[in-house]
């Protein structure tokens, strides 16, 4: 009796070591037969089975007879979610920042940021990248098929993006303007190394009615070249400017001498060159030491009408001066401090008279040697007040004149003003002061006046703009027994556009010689006005009508002129 359970629960221990193994066999026997290909796979109930995920051998029982039951009825968006290709168009190529996250580099230069999530909070799936478009659901004709035809694209019978209008694309920010040229028909220039090169030259032709300025007018045609050249060094220290102007006034042909005999009060040859130019320089030594330096040319005749041009000439003599100025500019934080020395020369030809003889010109030879000083205060950023001051002294080569008269003298200046600009619309410079000079022959009085000078702009509209000029300055004169001449000019000056490529400029210039130590004072009127025409940057037609008049208290000098030129100017 005690033996039975024993031999009962050992047989049935037998029994489950022996079914485990049979087990695990069969299971393993099963695997192996599902993993192995037969010819059943291929017959077309098994290929339903497998390509047709709808079929009825592959729901269960509670699918096939409650449908509802199943999730894929359950589910309307399951074809959205994965659209046929089917009828689309196909897209070649990588939309900008297709592959950018939501913070990495996009190309279009759009903004993007990461989105902040708490701490356990579900993130979002990221969106498909930038460009890529949305999927559609198939389209399918009335039968409910699908509808084969390719669609039309969306940029159908649509003008393509410009170039300039890439900033339009969706989510991207708009580009920044472009600054407006303030001068859009303005000579743009070439780089030569690192200057600025710009060039020009102007063509004129024209009729003048009295170019002698003869008290009896003698009208001749006259034609013009004017040439330019300005170089500007672009350097991150220093500085080299360089600006040379000049023209040749031609005529058809020489004055008519009187039909008395009379020698004429102008040359027979009338035409005239003139060559005006300087080259500035800067060193910056350090952020408030500068030194400074200039050269300078001009190269011109007497201006007709004036009394210093000889009787009975065959043609005007040429006259130049070449000088310099070496300084330096030292800043004491607002308080600046400027100091120079000049040097010039000034040298004429000799004159060719109508006969054939020259007569010399060396008593107005002579050297000018001096120095001029400047200090200017900054109370604001727009306004600084200078005082200057200016002494030099004049050497000639001839002790005596061809009248008898010792012409050397020491002579100078001294103004006080300011440079100002009110917000951009009124800016320069204004001052005024006291100019004298004294001569070594007693019987010369001395020179002297009120100086005024002026350079201002006004910009009155965006469309015109009023410039003033005024300078006074004193002269040497070959009258006998007078010390000098004392001129001073005022110009006003009128640009306005009427159009961006069509601008009109009016000037109106008055000035005043007075020959000290003789009664003669003349007065100067000048009204013009010029018409350019811009085709493009480089080719510009320009139109002038002038009228001159001088007005002499001296009998049998004065003289009227009215002068019309029209041209073109080349520029680069």
């Amino acid at each position: 009796m005690k033996q039975g359970p024993a031999r009962g629960r050992n047989g049935r221990a037998r029994l489950v070591r022996v079914a485990l193994p049979c087990l695990v066999l069969t299971a393993t026997m099963g695997l192996a037969e599902a993993q192995t290909v037969t010819p059943d796979m291929f017959s077309p109930t098994r290929q339903s089975l497998v390509l047709n995920p709808d079929s009825p051998l592959r729901r269960t029982g509670a699918e096939v007879a409650d449908p509802l039951n199943d999730a894929r009825q359950r589910d309307p968006d399951r074809e959205r979610r994965a659209p046929t290709r089917l009828g689309q168009v196909p897209s070649y190529g990588l939309p900008a920042a297709n592959g950018a996250a939501t913070a990495g580099y996009d190309s279009l230069n759009r903004k993007r940021q990461k989105p902040k999530y708490y701490p356990g909070q579900a993130r979002p799936k990221p969106p498909p990248g930038l460009g890529t478009p949305a999927p559609t659901p198939p389209q399918r004709n009335a039968t409910g098929g699908l509808r084969l035809s390719i669609p039309p694209s969306e940029s159908a019978n649509k003008s393509p993006i410009a170039p300039a209008m890439a900033g339009t694309v969706p989510g991207q920010p708009p580009r920044k303007r472009l600054k407006i040229d303030d001068d859009p028909f303005g000579a743009v220039g070439d780089y030569a190394g690192s200057f600025l090169v710009k060039s020009a030259v102007e063509f004129m032709g024209g009729y003048d009615t009295n170019p002698g300025r003869l008290n009896s007018p003698q009208g001749r045609a006259f034609y013009i070249i004017s040439p330019e050249f300005l170089a500007v060094s672009d350097w991150e220290r220093h500085a080299v400017v360089a600006d040379l102007r000049g023209s040749f006034t031609g005529y058809g042909q020489n004055l008519t001498p009187n039909a008395d005999g009379t020698p004429l009060s102008a040359p027979l040859d009338i035409d005239r060159p003139n060559v005006i130019g300087h080259i500035d320089g800067r060193i910056d030594v350090s952020r408030d030491t500068r030194l400074t330096a200039q050269a300078r040319l001009l190269v011109t005749t007497d201006n007709p009408g004036s009394p210093n041009v000889q009787t009975g000439l065959a043609r005007y003599p040429l006259y130049s001066t070449v000088g310099g100025t070496f300084g330096i500019d030292q800043n004491f934080n607002r308080l600046q401090i400027s100091a120079g020395a000049t040097v010039d020369r000034t040298d004429y030809q000799w004159s060719k008279l109508t006969d054939g003889a020259s007569s010399s010109n060396d008593d107005r030879n002579f050297s000018q040697y001096g120095g001029v000083a400047r200090a200017s205060y900054e109370l604001t950023p727009a306004v600084k007040p200078f005082v200057e001051v200016e002494g030099d002294s004049r050497v000639h080569d001839l002790r005596l004149d061809r009248n008898g008269f010792a012409r050397d003298s020491n002579g100078g200046y001294v103004k006080a003003g300011s440079s100002f600009e009110f917000t951009r619309l009124l800016f320069g410079e204004v001052s005024i002061g006291y100019a004298a000079r004294n001569y070594v022959d007693p019987r010369l009085s001395q020179l002297n006046g009120l100086l005024t000078t002026a350079s201002l702009t006004w910009t009155a509209t965006p469309l015109t703009t009023v410039k003033f000029y005024s300078d006074t300055q004193l002269g040497e004169t070959t009258l006998p027994g007078t010390s000098g001449v004392l001129s001073r000019t005022y110009t006003v000056e009128v640009d306005h556009d009427f159009r961006r490529w069509l601008t009109g400029i009016g000037k109106f210039t008055y000035g005043t010689l007075d020959y000290q130590g003789d009664n003669r004072t003349d007065k100067i009127y000048s009204l013009s006005g010029d018409l350019i025409y811009k085709l493009t940057r480089s080719l510009w037609i320009k139109g002038t009508l002038r009228r001159d008049i001088l007005d002499s208290s001296s009998p049998g000098s004065s003289s009227a002129s009215t002068v019309v030129m029209l041209g073109v100017r080349l520029q680069n």
